[in-house]
């Protein structure tokens, strides 16, 4: 019995540890799941999101989103769809804007259906940028990571509803 269920410990262990990204276990010191949603625009599916923070605890310093695309969508898309959301939130700095848009064009692919993009808040600040689990960039700016994250977690997203569930975990 007592083989039985130190067994059936590892595995639960295990197998909540393997779904978490390597990328996230590496950076996000002993991360879990916050909260989960699916964002949908109008009819469209566009994708599901997964925030991750040390011990599934929100709010939190270091974290991390991972968005796991239900559409194609061209990196350059993503990018000037960050930056329209970064301004509905008040950001109105032109060089910031275009240096960040730069920077996110450099980094964002194009993505296919169920492939996924995940960001990582960095020790210092900084934007870490990963496809499955490749290290694509990083923007080394803690004022872009603010910006950036607060797409979804901020206070003044423009979908609240989809924020509540990512970081309430409803």
């Amino acid at each position: 019995m007592l083989r039985t269920l130190c067994f059936l410990f590892f595995v639960v262990t295990y197998s909540s540890q393997a779904a978490i990204p390597a990328p996230v276990q590496e950076r996000i010191p002993d991360a879990s799941v916050v909260g989960e949603a699916r964002f949908t625009y109008y009819f469209w599916d566009v994708y599901d999101a997964v925030l991750y923070a040390p011990q599934g605890k929100w709010p939190a310093e270091r974290f991390a989103l991972r968005l796991t695309y239900l559409r194609d969508f061209e990196g350059k898309e993503i990018a000037e769809r960050s930056i329209k959301e970064m301004k509905s939130q008040g950001l109105d700095d032109d060089e910031k804007i275009s240096s960040w848009l730069k920077a996110m064009n450099e980094i964002f692919p194009d993505i296919n259906e169920d492939e996924h993009l995940l960001g990582v808040v960095g020790d210092s600040g900084e934007a870490l940028f990963y496809q499955q689990d490749t290290l694509l960039g990083e923007v080394d700016d803690p004022e872009f990571t603010r910006w950036f994250f607060n797409i979804w977690v901020g206070e003044k997203t423009s979908e609240p509803d989809f924020r509540d569930k990512l970081i309430n975990g409803e």
